[in-house]
């Protein structure tokens, strides 16, 4: 490897590296405000100045690749005065006005300003003025703070993929705009917020709302959807304010989507706070007490085979085992289901229902297959690294179903399972493509696995890429791009109905009415008739499950309990409480362990740190249960369409929220207009 001395001091380092990235690795700390080590190089601001040997004037190091034997010095007296002089260009048209910038604490510009600027301004000139710019609900700006960096547009161009940011004028009369005054398209649009270095853009809902200081931060894990991105929950007191991204390079590198980031104020409405009852027809308050007996007594006219249960797509490891426990045990009825809908799953093996080429084996992948997919909707972190694979390695991607819109070039190979037909016969076009590929990747959604010919998309797919070697300990190009955060892990559990014939049982018993008592777990994306059915609800939020409900028991949102959750991998993360339950709310698994006691069957587990043995006992048989067989399925004709993604209202948190309300609105706008006006 090549040597760089760097301030005396010898370093190896990688061909292509910048002079940055060289003096990084010899520990030398340079200021800089363009330069992000995920987007390309503009080399704008001049921040990173450092002297290099034999060169009359300072270099700007993220733009200049390290040369062997180059020797660099990055804390001379000529650096200092170059960087001192470059923070006073920067500061001469920058306001005054850190006191109320929400920026304050956490900025970049404060923070170098510290050790490079000056004590005065020399600028005596009027300063320059810049109007505001509409950027939707989630973005607030002033870009009379702007510094020109552009972060913000080669994020929305390069990342995002939506290139709906850009540059008009020159000088310092560049001005940072969107085309034709309209809100961001993107679901990865707030992200600008944190790469802006100064407080030109903020985050709109958060103004104002308090300072980085006086919040309590806790490290912790995402729900929104099954991704899992790694996230800090800033809260003050019981609220939770704010929600930033963590870096997580296998995952959700340093991105998170905007659902994710602003959903949080839906946790703040429409909450169960304490247990209802239906008496005449309405829903009137109740202790606990009364709740848990009424519901034990009407258990006990029930037989096991009419009791049935449905666990939601927010549910924690610990509250479906807790209620897979009282269902077994408690009650002795095995009618339970993580799916709300007739989803095909294969529960025999653990590489059946996960994204087996992890999330960051994408950008390793040379073709991919969608196979009725949106995966920008369904997992918006995922798709940026699609998109990020396109830009690195400029693969091919196809799809079978229209996803509509996404952010990289894709061809429509059509809709019909006979394309997979023809694709494992060897008859299509792209058939030879994947056998000469040394990485494919087939990504399989819930919309294919939806309807009749589910179980011949899964499994004949499954058997094809078996058969060519795609499915090995290197590398497996089965991939099953889940929604929910919980779906993975309650499969783990066991939480399942299936006979050895029918994957619909359990579904086929509801339609026929033959449960009379349900017990919803946090399901609220619910879809049958009530008719004489008795429901529980057990949930954070007055949804549509507490909506039918006879009795209702409130339980904890994730941010206000510590839980597990597997996402779409089979990695298993761990959530940590940044709040507590409001009002009589409890956490969810206690719920059961209480039911237990009453109905004289106790508890096995004593604590979480017991309870919990248990789980990673049973996740960890799942994943040394290794199944050969594969299923030989008759085709089965059907279309396979991409069933339409509610995205800003999927889950009872984000249709409480009044922010993605305001996004969901505008989106719809402008999937009729194209364009909408600035409120």
């Amino acid at each position: 490897m090549p040597k760089i001395i760097v301030n005396n001091k010898e370093v190896e380092f990688e061909e292509g590296m910048t002079i940055l990235q060289a003096c990084e690795l010899a520990g030398a700390e340079i200021p800089r405000f363009c330069y992000h080590e995920r987007l390309s190089i503009a080399g704008n601001c001049r921040m990173c100045l450092v002297e290099v040997e034999k060169s009359l004037k300072p270099v700007a190091s993220c733009a200049m690749p390290a040369i062997e034997g180059m020797k660099i010095k990055t804390n001379t007296p000529f650096v200092e005065k170059a960087r001192k002089g470059v923070m006073e260009f920067l500061l001469a048209n920058h306001p005054l006005d850190c006191p109320v910038c929400d920026q304050g604490g956490e900025c970049d510009l404060q923070d170098q300003s510290l050790f490079y600027g000056l004590d005065n301004s020399r600028y005596t000139e009027n300063k320059r003025q810049v109007q505001e710019k509409y950027m939707g609900p989630l973005i607030k700006t002033e870009m009379t703070r702007c510094i020109h960096c552009t972060r913000c547009i080669r994020f929305a161009t390069e990342v995002a993929g939506i290139p709906e940011l850009g540059a008009i004028g020159r000088g310092e009369d560049m001005e940072i705009t969107t085309y034709l005054e309209k809100s961001m398209e993107s679901e990865l649009s707030a992200n600008v917020i944190d790469l802006c270095p100064v407080g030109a853009l903020t985050s709109k809902p958060y103004a104002f709302e308090a300072r980085p200081w006086d919040l309590k931060k806790t490290e912790t894990i995402d729900v929104m959807d099954a991704v899992g991105s790694n996230i800090r929950v800033d809260t003050y007191g019981w609220e939770v304010k704010r929600v930033l991204p963590r870096v997580n390079e296998d995952i959700n590198e340093e991105w998170i989507s905007d659902k994710t980031r602003y959903a949080c104020d839906g946790l703040l409405k429409q909450r169960l706070d304490t247990p209802y009852i239906r008496e005449n027809g309405k829903l009137q308050k109740s202790s606990w007490d009364q709740a848990l007996k009424l519901l034990i007594n009407k258990l006990k006219s029930f037989n096991p085979n009419e009791i049935a249960g449905l666990v939601g797509d927010l549910a924690d490891l610990e509250m479906i085992y807790g209620f897979k426990y009282f269902f077994e045990k408690c009650i002795g009825s095995k009618n339970f289901e993580c799916r709300q809908d007739r989803i095909y799953i294969n529960p025999r093996e653990r590489m059946n229902y996960i994204f087996n080429s992890f999330i960051n084996g994408i950008e390793d992948s040379d073709l991919i297959l969608l196979v009725g997919t949106n995966p920008r909707l369904e997992a918006t972190i995922l798709n940026a690294r699609i998109r990020k694979a396109y830009i690195k390695n400029r693969i091919k991607i196809y799809s079978i179903g229209d996803p509509g819109d996404l952010t990289y070039p894709y061809q429509n190979i059509g809709s019909s399972t006979s394309i997979i037909k023809e694709i494992v016969s060897g008859l299509h076009e792209i058939s030879g493509k994947i056998k000469r590929s040394k990485k494919p990747l087939i990504i399989i959604g819930e919309s294919a696995l939806y309807g009749k010919a589910g179980e011949y998309v899964f499994e004949t797919l499954k058997s094809y890429l078996s058969t060519n070697n795609f499915i090995r300990e290197d590398w497996n190009a089965l991939n099953i791009l889940t929604q929910q955060a919980s779906r993975v892990g309650s499969i783990d559990l066991g939480i399942y109905s299936i006979s050895e014939n029918d994957n619909y049982s359990f579904f086929n018993k509801l339609e026929n009415n033959d449960f009379k008592f349900m017990y919803l777990l946090g399901a609220d994306n619910i879809n049958f008739d009530k008719k004489d059915k008795f429901i529980v609800y057990q949930g954070s939020h007055g949804d549509k499950g507490a909506e039918i409900a006879d009795i209702i028991l409130p339980g904890a949102a994730y941010t206000e309990k510590n839980g597990l959750f597997v996402n779409l991998e089979g990695k298993l993360q761990s959530a940590y409480k940044a709040s507590y339950p409001p009002g009589d709310a409890r956490e969810d698994w206690i719920i059961f362990k209480d039911l237990a006691n009453m109905i004289k069957k106790p508890f096995e587990y004593k604590n979480v740190k017991h309870l919990r043995e248990s789980i990673n006992k049973h996740i960890q048989l799942k994943i040394n249960n290794h199944v050969t067989k594969i299923n030989e399925i008759n085709f089965v004709e059907e279309n396979i369409s991409i069933k339409p993604i509610d995205y800003y209202y999927t889950n009872p948190i984000a249709r409480s929220s009044k922010i993605m309300s305001e996004c969901r609105q505008i989106s719809k706008k402008l999937l009729f207009t194209g364009i909408e006006k600035a409120s």
